[in-house]
C-alpha cells in the first residue's frame, strides 16, 4: 500500500496481474465487489505498455489500483514479488493513486477455472485462452474487493 489516500467516493478499481512477458488487466467496482477481465498487455517495449497504461487511466479514471502480489505457497517471497512490489511502486509515482499489494496465490488457477467454464457454456472460445493473465487480474480485484474492505 501506498501513502496515498485509500479512495472513498469513486467505486472504480483497476487490478494488474504482472509476468515477465504480459500484464492482465482487469476493472472492478467496489461497490458491487464484482470484476471482468479487460485484456492483456505485453510488457515490452516498456514504453508501449506505459502508454498503454496512461490510457486506461485516463479511460477508467479508477481511485484505486490493485497489483498481484506472487509469493510462495507458504507465503514466503519469491523473484517475482520483488518485481510486483517495483511495478506497485512505478504505478503509485506515476499516476498518484492508492495502490495496494494482493495476494495472488491461487489466481490462475482459478482464472483457468472460470476459463474452462465459459468454454464448456459457449462463451469463450480456445482463442481467448491469451487473455487468462487479464481473467487472472479479475481475481485478484475480486479476492482485494472481498478481504480489504474497500
Amino acid at each position: 500500500m501506498t501513502d496515498h489516500q485509500r479512495p472513498t467516493a469513486n467505486p472504480t478499481a483497476l487490478a494488474f496481474d504482472l509476468g515477465t512477458r504480459y500484464l492482465g488487466i482487469a476493472v472492478g467496482n467496489a461497490l458491487t465487489r464484482t470484476a471482468r477481465p479487460l485484456f492483456t498487455q505485453t510488457m515490452h517495449p516498456a514504453h508501449k505498455m506505459w502508454e498503454a497504461l496512461d490510457a486506461l487511466i485516463a479511460e477508467w479514471q479508477p481511485a484505486a489500483l490493485v497489483v498481484g502480489l506472487p509469493l510462495t505457497r507458504d507465503g514466503g517471497e519469491q523473484p517475482m514479488s520483488t518485481a510486483a512490489r517495483e511495478f506497485a511502486a512505478s504505478l503509485a509515482n506515476r499516476y498518484r493513486l492508492f495502490v495496494a499489494l494482493q495476494d495472488e496465490r491461487g489466481s490462475s488457477q482459478s482464472a483457468r477455472s472460470r476459463f474452462a467454464d465459459a468454454r464448456s457454456q459457449s462463451l469463450a472460445k480456445r482463442k481467448n485462452a491469451a487473455q487468462l493473465d487479464a481473467h487472472a487480474a479479475a481475481v485478484i480485484l475480486e479476492d482485494y474487493l472481498a478481504t480489504a474492505g474497500y
